[in-house]
């Protein structure tokens, strides 16, 4: 398997030459999703509640994230380390790679479409974590910025146990200013926007499990601790236009979904065992 660096360092990151803008989505041949959809996405830089897997279907996906937490927990990992899962774990592949998925995506991105991340976000009850504020964009050695995250919602998700939270139309700020997270503030990530409410109305991105959100990587989100009784489970699922450019070897991770990549530049991974 090719080698890439899993989070760039900030001063790596400042070396590249990114174009981070928001590309606004031009409804053409819509399959899945409405032109109203298309209209919330460009406007608000996201769509949510849209229904995918039925019950049987998300529980299924659920007893198997069980196993594998319980496997990645006996290897010295945590709820929160299991990313690009698609390279190692097949039945992730075939969720990022699900019909229904990308019908909306396709819709979103158009007929070419590359499918290059797969994370476990998990949330155990009070396990005293937050996800400070931040733009996706801001973390990857990615330009331009034409990415969206599929929020897939494994267990239900709701005010209660940590919903995540947007602030609508911050996408459209371009790359935000932020400052290193402290240890106090016991944040997943590295990187903290401050005032987030200054660029816009906070909405909570409650899902039934089974549900999909999807988002811009410029929409500024985050979400709170669980203090719950109940866990809070989602995979996410990045997706891109072709001509995107990967530094760092994340091009490695790049799964030609649909269409074609005429650059060439992904390296199209096959499905693992």
């Amino acid at each position: 398997m090719a080698t890439f660096k899993i989070v760039p360092k900030e001063e790596e990151l400042e070396l590249i030459e990114r174009d981070l803008q928001f590309y606004p989505s031009l409804p053409d041949n819509l399959t899945r999703l409405s032109p109203a959809q298309i209209e919330d996405f460009n406007r608000n830089g996201y769509i949510k509640e849209i229904p995918v897997f039925t019950s049987p279907e998300i529980s299924k996906i659920r007893h198997y994230f069980d196993d594998l937490l319980e496997q990645v927990k006996a290897e010295g990992g945590d709820s929160y380390s299991i990313s690009s899962a698609h390279l190692r774990y097949g039945p992730v592949y075939d969720v990022l790679t699900e019909p229904r998925i990308l019908a909306c995506v396709k819709d979103l991105l158009g007929e070419n479409v590359i499918g290059w991340g797969s994370h476990f976000f998990c949330k155990m009850p009070h396990d005293g974590k937050a996800v400070a504020w931040h733009q996706d964009a801001s973390f990857w050695p990615l330009s331009p910025s034409k990415t969206v995250t599929v929020w897939l919602a494994i267990d239900d998700a709701n005010v209660e146990n940590a919903c995540m939270r947007f602030i609508e139309g911050s996408h459209w700020k371009g790359h935000l200013t932020y400052r290193p997270s402290s240890p106090e503030e016991h944040s997943v990530l590295t990187q903290t926007v401050d005032n987030p409410q200054q660029f816009g109305r906070e909405v909570c991105d409650e899902l039934k499990a089974g549900e999909i959100s999807i988002h811009s990587d410029l929409l500024l989100h985050g979400s709170e601790a669980n203090d719950s009784e109940r866990r809070r489970c989602a995979l996410t699922l990045r997706y891109c236009t072709p001509d995107v450019r990967a530094e760092q070897g994340w091009n490695a991770k790049g799964v030609v979904i649909s269409g074609e990549d005429p650059t060439g530049h992904w390296g199209n991974p096959t499905r693992p065992e």
